[in-house]
């Protein structure tokens, strides 16, 4: 490896990264040229691969497949002493069937570490610790620890933490994507309704059905109708796209392949250009399943008012009009040619035949026609938005003054109602939708035919007068009690995100080249305890939390060397902080973080959690970006888990993690006093939960020494001047946050 060392701080980071990215690329290449294997590992062994389905309908034997049969939960095996809920019999009997047991119960200062840090997502206080320890002394364990779960759940924390995996799945963010990446202003309101929702523990049914079709189903509920639904506009746009009817086209299929990951699990996308190889999934299913979202249209000029709350608005604005429209009608007059001009800027680029659908009047366009129409009139819209750039100098020299005395009287003019990115239907008719390959036959609405192969029934009544009701249908089927695969895919998620891994592996992918579930009766009776408990998530963590199996000891190998069985769930999984939890608990232990909750997002450089901080899809936050927060393009069930050299620079160099240091070092000086021994358990107890034992307090004595030393020794005349106590008290509160003890989770 070259002397990086000798290089400036700065290019010998950067050469590090390069070098780190380039060897394992020479290394592969020169196994390639001796014909050996890499060293990553041999070949992918591809010969238990399913075979694919023969072609043709779909078949008895495939409607077999376990993910599309009802629920048959059963009955819990009968449990014993130890079993703290039914879900601990079936664990329990799964790791008998294998000649293995449970681990035994977590330390309850481990135990409320790994709760806390599940359910709200930044670390208990040692208060908080101290507390559970002695409630557990008490009371025993298991009522100290259902204490613990409901106290959790009631937090408002709560929302804000388990939002963050909602809102990977539905891939939400603050920007378009493709180069210019713009901004979404109005997104946060999405973000903040999730987070609402589930501290509310909204039914589950419910949530589901306010983001498909709150428009439809509570048209007089601005949260439920337009806020919700702008879970079908998280797709990623380009702003200057002129093949306006292919974007409209990749509109669709992304609200499509997201909605079938999402409520589904199961790979819709696959069956877009043929039949499903593998699944019962036809290609005639994929464009019956989107024809539910083919009415759509993308709104941006509705306010999330209340209908009382819009109409005294028009009032108050329309008497401001009348007072002022001499001005405004002469400014209108002024800028009218220029409005002219910058659209006709605007459709001029585009092909000929969409230039022909901008000119063409509303009424004189089918549905689908309008549909791309307004889709093209965005790129007119954002030239009106810049009208000003379009200015000639006599134009603007005429405006400019008239503009300026309108600002003035802008002061009165009624604030602007709070808008919201969400979607309606286009109007009570439905475009046409058909089969690629120019099949003149329209494709019925309908759902998945391996489970519901009729059409679908639109039943309009009460609905708002300009809607199909195709997606109210579409969320009652989903949300149906005898849809299998609802609640399954739901309980799924959430054992996922307790223990690391799902019953079923491949959250989102609950078909043949998926994994099959680890405990079927299991999964069925969580899926089937969701249903009976209202649709409440809140009741399925509360089952998983206080049982023995979540409140194991950590996994750790057996004494012959062999490792627990993780899939069976032999000792509780240890996981690294994601990146969400490591950022928020930096700043929890520091005593810096923000308790102000929800609004518009801030930078990452502001001490807010960070589900409020920006979500940018090409400009991810450097700290959340190294710790594997996902991009936002397409729907993640379960984000990538690396260890690269990049994350232990940044928890090294970062000035992030370094004013965090600070902070925390100010804090043990202020609140733990002058006695060394009481600073250092200070910062243990803060950070780690723990009291240090006497090898640790007497190696931490050692490095504060240490530290004293080299920091009363400026390192140049010219150094600022520093406070060498205070420095010291940094460089050790900057190794415990970088500690693995720390950084994971037991």
């Amino acid at each position: 490896m070259p002397n990086l060392y000798a290089l400036p701080p700065r290019l010998m980071v950067t050469g590090l990264r390069i070098w780190l990215t380039v060897l394992p690329l020479l290394g592969g290449l020169a196994c390639l040229l001796a014909d050996e294997p890499s060293p990553a590992g041999a070949p992918a062994d591809f010969s238990n691969l399913p075979q694919p389905r023969a072609r043709g309908p779909i078949r008895d034997a495939e409607r077999q497949w376990w993910a599309f049969q009802p629920l048959y939960p059963g009955s819990p095996p009968r449990a014993t002493p130890d079993d703290s809920s039914p879900l601990d019999s079936w664990i329990r009997e799964g790791l008998s069937r294998v000649g293995r047991s449970r681990s035994g119960r977590a330390e309850p200062r481990v135990l409320i570490r790994r709760m806390t840090q599940d359910l709200i997502g930044i670390p208990p206080t040692p208060a908080e610790i101290e507390t559970f320890d002695e409630d557990c002394a008490h009371r025993g364990i298991e009522a100290a620890t259902g204490s613990l779960a409901n106290r959790l759940l009631a937090s408002p924390a709560y929302g804000e933490r388990w939002a963050r995996h909602w809102l990977d799945l539905v891939r939400y963010a603050e920007s378009d994507g493709y180069r210019v990446d713009d901004g979404r202003p109005n997104a946060w309101r999405y973000r903040d309704w999730v987070v609402d929702a589930l501290n509310r523990d909204m039914p589950y049914d419910e949530f589901v059905q306010a983001q498909l079709a709150g428009d439809e189903l509570w048209p007089d509920d601005p949260q439920r109708a337009r806020v919700a639904t702008a879970y079908l506009r998280h797709w990623i746009y380009e702003y200057n796209n002129r093949d306006a009817r292919t974007q409209w086209q990749t509109i669709l299929n992304d609200i499509t392949d997201v909605t079938a990951d999402v409520f589904l699990g199961v790979g819709l996308q696959c069956a877009r250009c043929h039949d499903h190889k593998y699944d019962p999934l036809l290609q005639r299913d994929y464009f019956r399943f989107q024809a539910f979202f083919a009415p759509i249209q993308p709104r941006d000029d509705l306010s999330v008012a209340t209908p009382a709350e819009q109409a005294a608005h028009d009032d108050a604005l329309q008497a401001w009009r009348d007072q002022n429209n001499p001005l405004i009608a002469e400014i209108e007059a002024l800028e009218a040619p220029v409005r002219v001009r910058a659209e006709e800027s605007a459709v001029s680029k585009f092909p000929e035949d969409i230039q022909e659908l901008l000119r063409r009047p509303r009424g004189q366009r089918t549905v689908a026609e309008h549909q791309i129409a307004e889709l093209a009139f965005r790129q007119v819209q954002y030239e009106w938005d810049r009208l000003s750039t379009h200015y000639k100098k006599a134009e603007k020299d005429a405006i400019t003054p008239l503009r300026e005395r309108l600002r003035v009287l802008e002061k009165s003019r009624p604030a602007p109602l709070p808008r919201a990115m969400t979607v309606t239907d286009v109007g009570p008719e439905a475009p046409i939708v058909r089969m690629p390959k120019g099949d003149a036959e329209p494709v019925e609405t309908g759902f998945l035919s391996v489970i519901d192969p009729r059409p679908a029934r639109i039943d309009r009544a009460g609905l708002p007068r300009n809607s199909t009701g195709r997606r109210s249908a579409l969320a009652r089927w989903i949300t149906d009690r005898n849809n299998p695969l609802a609640a399954r895919v739901m309980v799924n998620r959430l054992w996922q995100q307790h223990f690391g891994t799902g019953l079923v592996a491949s959250a989102n992918d609950f078909g043949v080249l998926g994994e099959r579930p680890s405990h079927p009766q299991l999964l069925d009776w969580l899926a089937a305890e969701l249903i009976g408990s209202g649709w409440s998530l809140k009741h399925i963590h509360r089952l998983i939390v206080t049982s023995a199996t979540y409140g194991q000891a950590p996994a750790r190998p057996h004494p012959d060397g062999t490792a627990p069985d993780l899939r069976r769930l032999e000792g509780f999984p240890l996981r690294r902080l994601d990146a969400e939890q490591l950022r928020d608990s930096l700043l929890a232990v520091a005593g810096e973080i923000d308790a102000g909750r929800g609004g518009p997002a801030v930078e990452g450089f502001r001490p807010r959690r960070s589900v409020y901080t920006r979500v940018l899809r090409n400009r991810r936050d450097p700290l959340l970006g190294a710790f594997d927060s996902p991009e936002q393009f397409c729907s993640t069930a379960r984000r990538n888990h690396t260890t690269t050299p990049t994350q232990a620079l940044l928890m090294m160099n970062s000035e992030f993690v370094e004013d965090r240091a600070r902070a925390l070092a100010s804090r043990a000086i202020r609140e733990a006093g002058p006695a060394q021994d009481d600073r250092i358990t200070f910062l243990f107890r803060t950070v780690l939960g723990r009291r240090p034992n006497a090898s640790e307090l007497e190696s931490t004595r050692a490095f504060v020494v240490t530290a004293l030393n080299r920091a009363t020794t400026p390192t140049s005349a010219a150094s600022a001047p520093y406070r060498p106590d205070r420095q010291a008290w940094t460089d050790l509160c900057h190794a415990l946050l970088n500690s693995n003890e720390f950084l994971h989770v037991d």
